[in-house]
């Protein structure tokens, strides 16, 4: 009996469930090219085009390897442009009556699969070093599930930077080390460019005929294989990696990418790997090239936070998405889809995303997820956008970071305390604020930082659930001990900042 084996566009991993369970000889591996899926969200320009290349590079090599694809474009005439509907239209041409899947990342596309008029199984995706178990059994009768102590099991699980059964150095995190501003620098490595070859030529063009989505397409800067990831991965470590951990909370005018790895598509598409990417790191750390902040830091990123927001997601289901525990119901701005700001922090961080498809963790966090939870925005509008707008972007990984770490959505499941923070945070850690119309310094009045007065808004109108959380209790005692005066002027002023978003004003 031939059987469909279902390959997605970010399972673009060879030896991925599917097709391990999957017969060669007499399978057919089905990929699809949608607009199902295209425009689920309005997903950047580079998003799709990068997904498309990837998906046609890798099943070239699938065929060359022996496996009968069937590879729907999103231009052939015959595309359904669903992904259901293409799997039932291979199932009629070729008489297959099962379909193999690997676990989608999205429960929109699991309950698609589910639903189909014929048998699907779906096998777990256990490209990701925590399974879905594991991760159960470690939640189960925690009252918190923080993500430190589940770091701390994977390190012993991998033997990671591990001296026995001793971290190395003697702790587990060294991010007091870390987490400095940067400076300019001329010399500073970037991230070279891969250059478009003939299958990405052609997906460009395809994706500038048929999408019209937020985003600029070219310059196309992305790799699209294995070997092109490869090398991102090698580069990384040779020449930004020793400067990863003091820089990673840093932000630079005219500067997207500073000392952060870019290779997250890479990892979240499958041409790399979780675990070889941190063998890379630890090998140059061991080898004494880069410092064991560095290292670390940049470890804790895989195997602690990727692996501890897809636990999450997979532990709480579909209905998590639907979470908003502090009742925010304002639409999203227009400045994130590059509506014209005084704040130069905002305009940086979106016309960079605009751009590029790409900004680094503090930019999304502090700025413009900062922003958008102290001016009370909707998260599930939030969590499109950050889905729509960054080519790394997929549900298992960016909704919770978005809803729970972000937005505070989840109510504190992911985060003790909602990540908020007045101008000081960003003028400490970036240099925006030396060229922005605003002034950090000015807490009232019509020339104040819209973070500063929006910051004591969202404590104000959230006091009764946060005046308890032992984390915040010192920001409502300085609250408290401003004259009453003062703080009848900051939240005009907020106010003020709010209507202006409301009725599509410039802020």
């Amino acid at each position: 009996m031939v059987r469909l084996v279902l390959v997605l566009g970010d399972q673009l991993t060879p030896e991925v469930a599917a097709l391990r369970a999957a017969d060669r000889a007499r399978d057919v591996v089905v990929m699809a090219e949608v607009m199902g899926e295209g425009t689920s969200v309005p997903h950047h320009p580079q998003k799709i085009a990068l997904i498309l290349s990837a998906m046609r590079t890798f099943a070239g090599g699938l065929a060359a390897d022996g496996w009968r694809v069937a590879y729907s474009r999103l231009d052939d005439p015959e595309n359904s442009q669903t992904l259901a509907g293409e799997l039932l239209r291979r199932a009629s041409e070729f008489g297959a009556q099962e379909v193999l899947a690997t676990k989608p990342g999205e429960w929109r596309v699991l309950r698609d699969l589910e639903a189909l008029p014929l048998p699907v199984r779906v096998l777990e995706d256990d490209r990701f070093l925590c399974s879905e178990a594991e991760f159960a059994a470690w939640a189960e009768g925690r009252k918190q599930l923080r993500m430190e102590w589940f770091y701390r099991e994977m390190r012993r699980k991998t033997g990671l930077m591990m001296e026995g059964d001793q971290p190395a150095g003697g702790q587990w995190n060294f991010d007091h080390d870390n987490r400095k501003p940067a400076r300019a620098d001329l010399l500073r490595p970037r991230p070279r460019d891969f250059a478009p070859d003939a299958v990405v030529e052609e997906v460009l063009a395809l994706v500038e005929a048929r999408f019209s989505h937020f985003g600029r397409l070219r310059p196309f800067r992305w790799a699209t294989d294995r070997d092109g990831a490869l090398a991102a991965l090698a580069e990384f470590v040779a020449e930004r990696l020793p400067r990863f951990g003091e820089e990673q909370d840093a932000m630079l005018e005219g500067e997207a990418y500073i000392s952060h790895a870019v290779i997250s598509p890479y990892l979240n598409l499958g041409l790399l790997g979780p675990m070889e990417v941190c063998l890379a790191v630890e090998a140059a750390w061991r080898a004494g090239r880069v410092p064991i902040q560095a290292a670390e830091g940049f470890i804790r990123q895989v195997i602690g936070w990727r692996e501890y927001v897809r636990g999450i997601w997979a532990l709480t289901g579909p209905d998590y998405l639907e979470r908003n525990a502090l009742g925010h119901r304002r639409a999203l701005p227009g400045v994130y889809w590059g509506a014209e700001t005084g704040m130069a922090c905002m305009k940086a961080a979106v016309g960079q995303t605009r751009d590029l498809a790409y900004a680094h963790h503090i930019q999304r966090l502090m700025v413009t997820g900062n922003f958008a939870l102290l001016a009370g925005v909707d998260p599930a509008k939030v969590h499109e956008w950050y889905l729509s707008v960054y080519v790394d972007a997929f549900e298992w990984v960016e909704a919770p970071n978005t809803l729970g770490m972000s937005q505070f959505a989840d109510g504190g499941l992911l985060g003790s305390k909602p990540y908020v923070s007045s101008g000081a945070y960003i003028d400490r850690m970036s240099d925006h604020c030396g060229g922005c119309a605003y002034r950090v310094k000015e807490k009232v009045g019509p020339r104040a930082c819209p973070f500063n007065l929006l910051y004591w808004h969202f404590l104000d109108r959230h006091r009764e659930r946060f005046k308890v959380n032992p984390r915040m209790g010192q920001m409502y005692r300085v609250w408290d001990g401003m004259d009453e005066g003062h703080r009848e002027a900051v939240l005009a002023g907020a106010e003020a900042v709010l209507g202006r978003l409301d009725r599509g004003e410039v802020v």
